[in-house]
């Protein structure tokens, strides 16, 4: 199967504005991509790019006075089969971890662990380690939060998700975060693609998905509470700590997002 994927962003800007943009199909997926997915703008600036500390690929640009249209499309080969639980992944002590993964057992500024312990060890101490205790965790998110598109917040922490118990993907992400880390299971935000392949209508409007990586079996392996089933065709951008480190957009100075859009479609090959 293939997928395209792009967006369009349009900004206004009173003034020349820095940027620091997170755009770019995940460097994992390197050897699936058929189209890249380079970055475009009109006005034509100059595109820099650089790898940050988690791996991701990033973008910086200065936007002019006025709009600039930021807009990619890129085709990814994709396997075409939902993904595939892994029952057997056990769940490492804290002493085996590697040192690279032990910072995705802290707190972080929409994951607060600390406030959130009591709450996971009273409803997750009875799960069986592992697996089993990542999809508890998952199946305790997805019945706890409403999804409800029009009360998005981009201040939302796990915290005040799990006491308003609505939100949108990134809160369900986060929440389902923060309980791991609680229960000793490393667990880092993810964002990226996620269509309606294989999925039945009626569709929403497209956007950025977020879910999240669990650090089991000496693997990551990816859990959606939002969703809370298999995926066809999930494709990352990026990973971090939580949605700080993975914003799509950073702007610094003011400006106005005046058009939003995101496309994923299954490549339709002739007979």
């Amino acid at each position: 199967m293939q997928i395209q994927v792009g967006y369009e962003l349009i900004y206004d800007c009173p003034k020349p504005t820095p940027m620091m943009l997170m755009l770019n199909v995940h460097y994992s997926r390197a050897n699936d991509i058929v189209v890249p997915d380079q970055i475009t703008t009109n006005p034509s600036v100059p595109v820099n790019t650089y790898r940050d500390t988690f791996g991701n690929w990033c973008s910086r640009v200065v936007a002019p006075q006025g709009q600039i249209r930021i807009a990619t499309s890129g085709v990814v080969n994709d396997s075409g089969l939902p993904e595939i639980p892994v029952l057997s992944a056990r769940q490492h002590e804290v002493q085996e971890l590697p040192e690279d993964v032990l910072v995705f057992l802290l707190g972080s500024r929409y994951c607060e662990t600390d406030l959130l312990s009591e709450i996971a060890w009273r409803h997750f101490s009875a799960l069986p380690a592992g697996w089993a205790l990542v999809q508890g965790i998952c199946d305790f998110v997805h019945n706890h939060i409403s999804f409800d598109y029009m009360q998005a917040r981009s201040t939302r922490t796990a915290w005040e998700a799990y006491n308003e118990r609505v939100g949108v993907c990134r809160d369900y992400a986060h929440l389902a975060v923060a309980l791991c880390r609680c229960m000793n299971v490393p667990a880092r935000y993810c964002t990226g693609y996620l269509g309606d392949i294989g999925m039945p209508p009626p569709y929403g409007p497209m956007d950025f998905a977020g879910w999240f990586e669990a650090y089991l079996g000496g693997a990551w392996h990816t859990f959606d509470p939002r969703n809370n089933i298999p995926r066809i065709g999930r494709i990352l951008i990026a990973r971090g700590r939580d949605a700080t480190d993975v914003a799509i957009s950073n702007t610094f100075g003011p400006n106005t997002l005046m058009s939003f859009k995101v496309f994923v479609d299954e490549v339709k090959t002739r007979e």
